[in-house]
């Protein structure tokens, strides 16, 4: 199979779809990469790096959309590659299309097969190709509101973990997953006071069991939410639900009552926000102000790290690329339940239930969708 990486084009964004390491896996396997040049150079790899592995340097994203029979990337695609896709290509990368009518409505003119990194699953169900990128960004919350408290960005210039005689700031995380439990931990190892809320009580009793008396842990009710987030110096909205939109448990109301300069973060900004007043920014431009209520809304948080960031994905969508290239996405996606999942649009039609019910499409189940 031929495989093209285009280069990253959202704002700040750094990342690359493959790495050499990962080129190199393929082309063993008997596939040819083709990667745009620079493509991995936000990552400390130049083209040579890619010419030593045998991967093909091309010079523009429009020879990788019009050659590549898989295009794989890191970020959902903008509006000139959406244009460049076509019926018959696959394209592997991060959608997050419940919140993007207008990313859904390209995909599903252009005909092209996507699976979204985000909706793929594990045996156990859980989403092993959104767990790095959750990691990433869960810790990034901390750094990023930590900054944000500052004064000269706005916030009411606490130190997030106080000094001796000083109270540390109050930082409220809510939801208790991959994003939250790694905010938890950056924020208890920067010795702030720590609050999570989560609906489930086995979830709160692993963390409880995990951090100890030190982590508040508290059942998420409309009353808790509100007692919490109006005496909070920090709160970072780490809610998921896989594939649709994020459900907005913060309002605007809400900001009034909070204490000015306090921060909100919002990790699940990518899926539209958990908070009423939150719109996505970039890494140019990271934070506005809302009644004088601090908010950072980068939709692309692990972009910032990318080396990090790019490695770790790496090690996560290696082996569901190399199934895709291997076997082709018919009898990949076939024999994999888990991968099957993260098909979401494939030629014209929309194929994940949740994104379908968000965004007014008609449904066609994923595994129906495979005999079109």
């Amino acid at each position: 199979m031929l495989i093209g990486v285009p280069k990253e084009i959202k704002n700040h964004e750094y990342r690359v779809g493959l790495t050499p390491a990962s080129a190199n896996e393929l082309i063993h396997h008997g596939h040819q990469v083709m990667v745009q040049t620079q493509a991995g150079m936000g990552i400390g790899m130049d083209d040579a790096a890619y010419q030593a592995v045998g991967a093909e340097i091309v010079a523009t994203a429009e020879a990788i959309f019009e050659r590549a029979e898989m295009i794989i990337k890191v970020k959902e695609p903008q509006p000139n590659e959406c244009r460049m896709l076509r019926e018959g290509q696959l394209l592997f990368t991060y959608l997050h299309l419940a919140p993007d009518p207008t990313q859904t409505e390209m995909l599903v003119a252009s005909g092209v097969t996507a699976i979204a990194y985000e909706t793929v699953t594990d045996k156990r169900g859980g989403l092993p190709l959104l767990v790095p990128m959750s990691e990433v960004a869960g810790r990034m919350s901390i750094q990023a509101g930590a900054m944000c408290l500052e004064k000269s960005h706005g916030g009411a210039g606490l130190l997030l973990g106080g000094v001796p005689g000083v109270a540390p700031a109050n930082v409220v995380v809510i939801g208790g997953g991959v994003v939250g439990t790694n905010a938890i931990r950056m924020a208890m190892g920067l010795e702030a006071h720590v609050t999570v809320l989560d609906r489930s009580i086995e979830r709160l009793a692993d963390l409880d069991l995990q951090f100890g008396g030190r982590l508040n842990t508290i059942y998420s009710t409309k009353e808790a939410l509100e007692e919490y987030v109006l005496n909070a110096d920090l709160v970072v909205g780490a809610v998921l639900v896989p594939g649709a939109a994020a459900p907005k448990l913060v309002t605007r109301e809400m900001l009034g009552r909070m204490k000015p300069g306090s921060v909100l973060v919002d990790v699940a900004i990518d899926q539209g926000g958990c908070f009423e007043t939150s719109h996505a920014t970039t890494h140019a431009d990271p934070t506005y102000i809302v009644d004088n209520i601090v908010h950072y809304c980068v939709a692309n948080m692990p972009g910032a790290v990318a080396r990090t960031s790019t490695f770790a994905l790496n090690n996560a969508t290696l082996p569901f690329a190399l199934a895709l290239a291997n076997k082709g996405y018919p009898k990949a996606l076939s024999d994999d339940p888990g991968l099957l999942a993260g098909l979401n649009v494939h030629k014209g039609r929309v194929t994940y239930e949740a994104v379908a019910h968000d965004l007014g499409y008609d449904y066609l189940p994923a595994i129906e969708a495979l005999s079109i």
